[in-house]
Protein backbone atom coordinates (compact mmCIF):
# COMPACT_ATOMS: atom_id res chain seq x y z
CA UNK A 1 0.00 0.00 0.00
CA UNK A 2 1.45 3.53 -1.22
CA UNK A 3 1.59 6.54 0.84
CA UNK A 4 2.83 9.86 0.67
CA UNK A 5 4.29 12.64 2.75
CA UNK A 6 2.28 15.99 3.31
CA UNK A 7 4.99 18.11 1.56
CA UNK A 8 5.49 15.30 -1.70
CA UNK A 9 1.51 15.83 -1.83
CA UNK A 10 1.99 19.19 -1.93
CA UNK A 11 4.93 18.93 -4.73
CA UNK A 12 2.85 16.68 -7.31
CA UNK A 13 -0.58 18.65 -6.41
CA UNK A 14 -0.66 20.74 -9.61
CA UNK A 15 0.89 18.29 -11.90
CA UNK A 16 -1.08 14.72 -11.00
CA UNK A 17 -4.19 16.48 -10.10
CA UNK A 18 -5.40 13.84 -7.44
CA UNK A 19 -8.36 13.41 -6.25
CA UNK A 20 -8.16 14.06 -2.02
CA UNK A 21 -10.61 11.99 -0.13
CA UNK A 22 -11.20 12.84 3.44
CA UNK A 23 -12.41 9.98 5.11
CA UNK A 24 -13.07 11.89 8.34
CA UNK A 25 -16.45 12.83 10.30
CA UNK A 26 -18.37 15.92 8.51
CA UNK A 27 -17.98 18.12 11.51
CA UNK A 28 -14.40 17.74 11.56
CA UNK A 29 -13.98 17.98 7.72
CA UNK A 30 -16.45 20.96 8.00
CA UNK A 31 -13.92 22.70 10.40
CA UNK A 32 -10.52 22.06 8.69
CA UNK A 33 -9.85 20.33 5.23
CA UNK A 34 -7.33 19.94 2.35
CA UNK A 35 -8.45 23.10 -0.52
CA UNK A 36 -10.75 20.90 -3.33
CA UNK A 37 -10.67 17.42 -1.10
CA UNK A 38 -14.41 15.38 -0.95
CA UNK A 39 -15.70 14.58 2.06
CA UNK A 40 -16.71 10.68 2.62
CA UNK A 41 -17.41 9.96 5.73
CA UNK A 42 -17.14 6.48 6.62
CA UNK A 43 -13.96 6.66 9.53
CA UNK A 44 -15.56 5.75 12.83
CA UNK A 45 -17.10 2.50 10.66
CA UNK A 46 -13.48 2.01 9.37
CA UNK A 47 -11.80 2.13 12.63
CA UNK A 48 -14.61 -0.73 13.99
CA UNK A 49 -13.82 -2.96 10.48
CA UNK A 50 -16.86 -2.15 9.00
CA UNK A 51 -16.39 -1.38 5.82
CA UNK A 52 -20.13 -1.49 4.39
CA UNK A 53 -20.63 1.85 3.88
CA UNK A 54 -17.33 3.07 2.35
CA UNK A 55 -18.25 0.31 -0.49
CA UNK A 56 -21.93 1.66 -0.62
CA UNK A 57 -19.89 4.92 -2.37
CA UNK A 58 -17.52 3.96 -4.06
CA UNK A 59 -18.96 4.85 -7.31
CA UNK A 60 -18.10 8.74 -5.78
CA UNK A 61 -14.33 8.28 -6.60
CA UNK A 62 -13.08 8.70 -9.79
CA UNK A 63 -10.94 6.00 -11.31
CA UNK A 64 -8.88 8.02 -14.19
CA UNK A 65 -7.15 9.89 -11.16
CA UNK A 66 -4.80 8.79 -8.19
CA UNK A 67 -6.67 9.05 -5.14
CA UNK A 68 -5.23 10.60 -1.73
CA UNK A 69 -6.59 9.46 1.59
CA UNK A 70 -7.22 11.36 4.39
CA UNK A 71 -8.40 11.03 8.02
CA UNK A 72 -7.16 12.19 11.22
CA UNK A 73 -3.18 10.84 11.57
CA UNK A 74 -3.20 8.41 8.61
CA UNK A 75 -3.86 4.69 10.37
CA UNK A 76 -7.80 4.82 9.75
CA UNK A 77 -7.35 5.81 5.76
CA UNK A 78 -4.86 3.16 5.22
CA UNK A 79 -7.50 0.39 5.22
CA UNK A 80 -9.61 3.15 2.93
CA UNK A 81 -6.21 2.94 0.72
CA UNK A 82 -6.16 -1.17 0.67
CA UNK A 83 -10.30 -1.24 -0.29
CA UNK A 84 -9.22 1.31 -3.20
CA UNK A 85 -6.67 -0.77 -4.44
CA UNK A 86 -8.52 -3.69 -4.20
CA UNK A 87 -10.81 -2.36 -6.63
CA UNK A 88 -8.16 -1.40 -8.90
CA UNK A 89 -7.58 2.84 -7.75
CA UNK A 90 -4.48 4.20 -7.99
CA UNK A 91 -4.38 5.51 -4.08
CA UNK A 92 -2.51 6.25 -1.44
CA UNK A 93 -2.61 7.47 2.46
CA UNK A 94 -1.59 10.95 3.55
CA UNK A 95 1.07 10.12 6.09
CA UNK A 96 -0.15 11.77 9.27
CA UNK A 97 -3.41 12.52 8.18
CA UNK A 98 -4.92 16.09 9.01
CA UNK A 99 -2.60 16.30 11.97
CA UNK A 100 0.37 15.82 9.46
CA UNK A 101 -0.97 18.26 6.72
CA UNK A 102 -1.38 21.08 8.99
CA UNK A 103 2.20 20.41 11.04
CA UNK A 104 3.46 20.29 7.51
CA UNK A 105 1.51 23.87 6.51
CA UNK A 106 3.14 25.26 10.03
CA UNK A 107 6.45 23.96 9.33
CA UNK A 108 6.24 22.86 12.89
CA UNK A 109 9.07 20.69 14.90
CA UNK A 110 6.60 18.18 15.51
CA UNK A 111 6.34 17.97 11.42
CA UNK A 112 10.23 18.09 10.86
CA UNK A 113 11.10 15.49 13.64
CA UNK A 114 7.86 13.11 12.09
CA UNK A 115 9.16 13.83 7.97
CA UNK A 116 12.89 12.82 9.49
CA UNK A 117 11.31 9.57 11.10
CA UNK A 118 9.30 8.75 7.69
CA UNK A 119 12.74 9.59 5.15
CA UNK A 120 14.16 7.21 7.96
CA UNK A 121 12.25 4.27 7.75
CA UNK A 122 11.15 4.52 3.85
Amino acid sequence: MATITPSRFDEKRDSSDPFVLDIRPSDSFEREHIEGSYNVPVYSDLQRGNEDSFRRRLDEIPGDRPVVVVCKAGIVARKATAILDDEGHESMTLLGGMGGWNGYQQNSLGYKIRSLVWKLTR
